[in-house]
Order: C-alpha cells, then structure tokens, then sequence
C-alpha cells in the first residue's frame, strides 16, 4: 500500500503484531495430525465457512491455509488468507467488526472448516451483517419432500 494511503478496512497485520501494536508470540505450528487431515486446493487452501456461535447464521465464506488456520486456532481472533492481496488478513483489525473464535471444526472430508465465531458488527466488507444478504437471494425454486406413509400405514 502506498504510504500516504489510507488504510483498508480488515488491512491486514504481521503475524507478530496485533491491530494496535501489540507484540504477540508466535505459537508453534499447525499440529501434524490435523495438517494431515485437511485437503487443501492447488493453492494449498481450504474454504472456511464462518458461522454465528448463538444463532447458526451464516456470515462469510473465506479461505485458509495452514499458517491462518493455527493463527485462528491459538490466538481467538479468526485469520484469512487473502487470495488476492496474498497476505493474512484478520476481520476487524481496522473497521472493529472482529471475529472471536467460539469453536473450529473440520469437515468429514478435510476440504471444509466451520468457524464459530461472535461476530461484531458487520462480517461483509459491503457494511452488511452477513456476504449473503449483501449478495443477495438468487430465486431458487422451492423443493418439497414428499410425504412419507407413517409407520401404522406401513404394517397394513
């Protein structure tokens, strides 16, 4: 960024810097058994879909690598890896709309995380509270299942 530039909202920070200065430690690396367990893209990414702890709404989808995944893991605030600046990124380091880790999990396969987080304010960089609001609804046509017979109908 050009020096007489004015910061971005979510800029993001060196990994032993926080958003105000502050020094922090850096912890050891991503544990071997859960590197093994993730299926990364050719990019060496994986999708982590970030959800509302107390209210199970969907906020954002953003991308991690190893490095973002044990940032988020050891130090409560969710990290990205920035496909397009290559760099990490936390939310909230310059708009204050942070993310704290509640929970991380890993999906069935490896290639999906789910974070948990207490999001302040707003997740989308449009100001929306959630990227699918901003995004929009896209008119899928509503699906039914169909009835099922009840167990009594079953026996007779």
């Amino acid at each position: 960024m050009p020096q007489n530039a004015a910061p971005s909202a979510d800029q993001p920070v060196p990994a032993d810097k926080t958003s105000d200065g502050t020094s922090i430690a850096a912890p050891a690396e991503l544990p071997a058994t859960l590197a093994a367990r993730l299926k990364r893209d050719a990019d060496g990414l994986v999708a982590a879909i970030v959800q509302q702890h107390d209210t199970g709404e969907v906020l954002m989808l953003g991308w991690m690598d190893d490095e973002a995944l044990r940032r988020t893991l050891t130090t409560g605030r969710v990290t990205f890896w920035s496909r397009s600046r290559q760099e990490y990124w936390r939310k909230g380091d310059t708009s204050g709309h942070a993310q704290w880790v509640q929970s991380v999990a890993i999906d069935c396969d490896g290639d999906a995380l789910l974070v948990r987080a207490d999001q302040v304010g707003a997740a989308c960089h449009t100001g929306a509270r959630t990227c699918f609001e901003a995004g929009g609804d896209l008119g899928a046509v509503v699906g039914n299942r169909p009835e099922t017979e009840t167990s009594e109908e079953k026996t007779q």
